[in-house]
C-alpha cells in the first residue's frame, strides 16, 4: 500500500515536472513578436523561435505582427480652401518596429492609427484648392507621410507610406472642369493655327526677300560684266585707232580707207533709223561709194605726201553717180505726212 501511494506521488511528481517544463518554453511563429509579462509587468520581448521563460512567474502578454500592415482608410467627405466638396479615400501601410511600446504605449494601435490618418487627411487636403488637389497627389502623399509617421513614432511603429486612392468631386463640378479643359484646348488649337499661319508668312517673306537679294546680285553681276565688256570694247577701239595712226603715218592708205568705209556705212545707217528724217539721201550704186571712199584716201594720201590736193579735184576724178531719195519709213507713233509743196530737188553729195 504504501509502495503504490509513492508509486502515485512519484507519477504525480513527473507529471508536475513535465508541465512545468513545458509551460517555460514558447515557440514564437516568424513574423510576430511575443512580450513576456512578469507579474503583470513587462519583462522582455520574445523573437521568432524558441523562447524560454520563468513557470507561474512570466507569461506572454501581447503577440504582435511585426510584417508590414495595410490598413484601409474609408472614404470621408473634405471641403477644400475654395469649398468645393470632395470624397476621398486612401490606405497606409505601417510595421511594428518595437514591441514593447506598440502593445503598453497606445491602447488599441490600428484604431489610433486610423483616426490618426482620417484627421490628417482632412488637414492636409483641406488647406489645398480644388486643381491643387487633383494635380498634386504626389505632394499631397508626401506631406501625410510626413506628418503621420512623426505622430505615430512614440507608439514604436513606422509607416512606410500614405497613399490617396480615389478623388471624386461633385458631378455638376466635373461637368464644368469638362467644358473648361475643352475651352482650353480649343484656345491653344487657334493659337497654334495662328501660330502656323504667322510662321507660314514669316517663311515667305524671307522666300521673297532672298528671291530679290539673288535677283539684285544678278543686275549687279551683270552690270559688272556690261561695264567689263564695254572696256573691252574701248580698249579694241583704241587698239584699233593706235594701229590705223601707226598705219598712216608709215604711208598705208589701206587702213585708213578702211576705217573710213566703216565709220560712213554707221552714219548712213544711223541716218536710216532715226525717227526724225522723212528722206535719206543714198549713193544710186555701190561704185559711187567706192569713188568716194577713193577721194577721200587720196585726200588723205595728198595730205600725208605733203602736196595737199584740192577736195573738190578729188571729187571731180571719182564723182559718184545721180542720187536716189529713199523716204525713211515713219515711226509708229508719228502721224502721216501731209501731202504739200515738194522741196526742190537736192544737190549731189559732193556738189560741183
Amino acid at each position: 500500500m504504501i509502495l503504490e501511494s509513492a508509486s502515485g506521488f512519484a507519477l504525480v511528481v513527473v507529471a508536475f515536472v513535465v508541465v512545468t517544463a513545458l509551460m517555460g518554453v514558447r515557440q514564437v511563429p516568424q513574423g510576430y513578436n511575443y512580450t513576456v509579462e512578469r507579474f503583470g509587468r513587462y519583462h522582455k520581448t520574445l523573437t521568432p523561435g524558441l523562447g524560454l521563460i520563468v513557470p507561474y512567474i512570466d507569461s506572454v502578454g501581447r503577440k504582435l505582427n511585426v510584417m508590414e500592415q495595410v490598413l484601409d482608410v474609408p472614404s470621408q467627405e473634405i471641403i477644400t480652401k475654395d469649398n468645393a466638396t470632395v470624397t476621398v479615400d486612401g490606405v497606409a501601410f505601417y510595421q511594428v518596429l518595437d514591441a514593447r511600446r506598440a502593445a503598453y504605449e497606445v491602447a488599441d494601435l490600428q484604431t489610433a492609427l486610423l483616426n490618426l490618418v482620417m484627421t490628417n487627411v482632412r488637414t492636409v487636403m483641406g488647406s489645398m484648392d480644388l486643381d491643387q488637389l487633383l494635380s498634386h497627389r504626389d505632394e499631397i502623399n508626401a506631406r501625410l507621410l510626413t506628418v503621420i509617421d512623426a505622430a505615430s513614432e512614440p507608439w514604436g511603429i513606422k509607416v512606410t507610406r500614405v497613399e490617396i486612392k480615389d478623388i471624386e468631386p461633385p458631378k455638376d463640378l466635373v461637368d464644368a472642369m469638362a467644358r473648361q479643359m475643352k475651352a482650353e484646348r480649343e484656345k491653344r488649337a487657334v493659337i497654334l493655327e495662328a501660330e502656323g499661319m504667322r510662321q507660314a508668312d514669316i517663311t515667305r517673306a524671307e522666300g521673297r526677300k532672298a528671291a530679290l537679294v539673288l535677283e539684285a546680285e544678278g543686275r549687279r553681276d551683270a552690270a559688272f560684266r556690261a561695264a567689263e565688256a564695254v572696256e573691252r570694247t574701248a580698249g579694241a577701239d583704241a587698239t584699233a585707232t593706235r594701229l590705223v595712226s601707226e598705219a598712216t603715218a608709215a604711208g598705208d592708205v589701206v587702213a585708213v580707207n578702211f576705217l573710213i568705209a566703216e565709220k560712213y556705212i554707221a552714219a548712213l545707217q544711223a541716218l536710216a533709223q532715226s525717227p526724225n528724217q522723212k528722206l535719206v539721201i543714198v549713193p544710186m550704186e555701190l561704185s559711187s561709194l567706192a569713188g568716194v571712199l577713193g577721194g577721200l584716201s587720196q585726200i588723205m594720201a595728198g595730205a600725208i605726201g605733203g602736196s595737199p590736193a584740192s577736195p573738190a579735184a578729188a571729187v571731180r576724178a571719182e564723182r559718184p553717180g545721180p542720187a536716189t531719195a529713199v523716204p525713211n519709213t515713219p515711226s509708229s507713233h508719228e502721224p502721216p505726212a501731209t501731202p504739200g509743196p515738194q522741196p526742190p530737188p537736192a544737190p549731189a553729195p559732193w556738189g560741183e
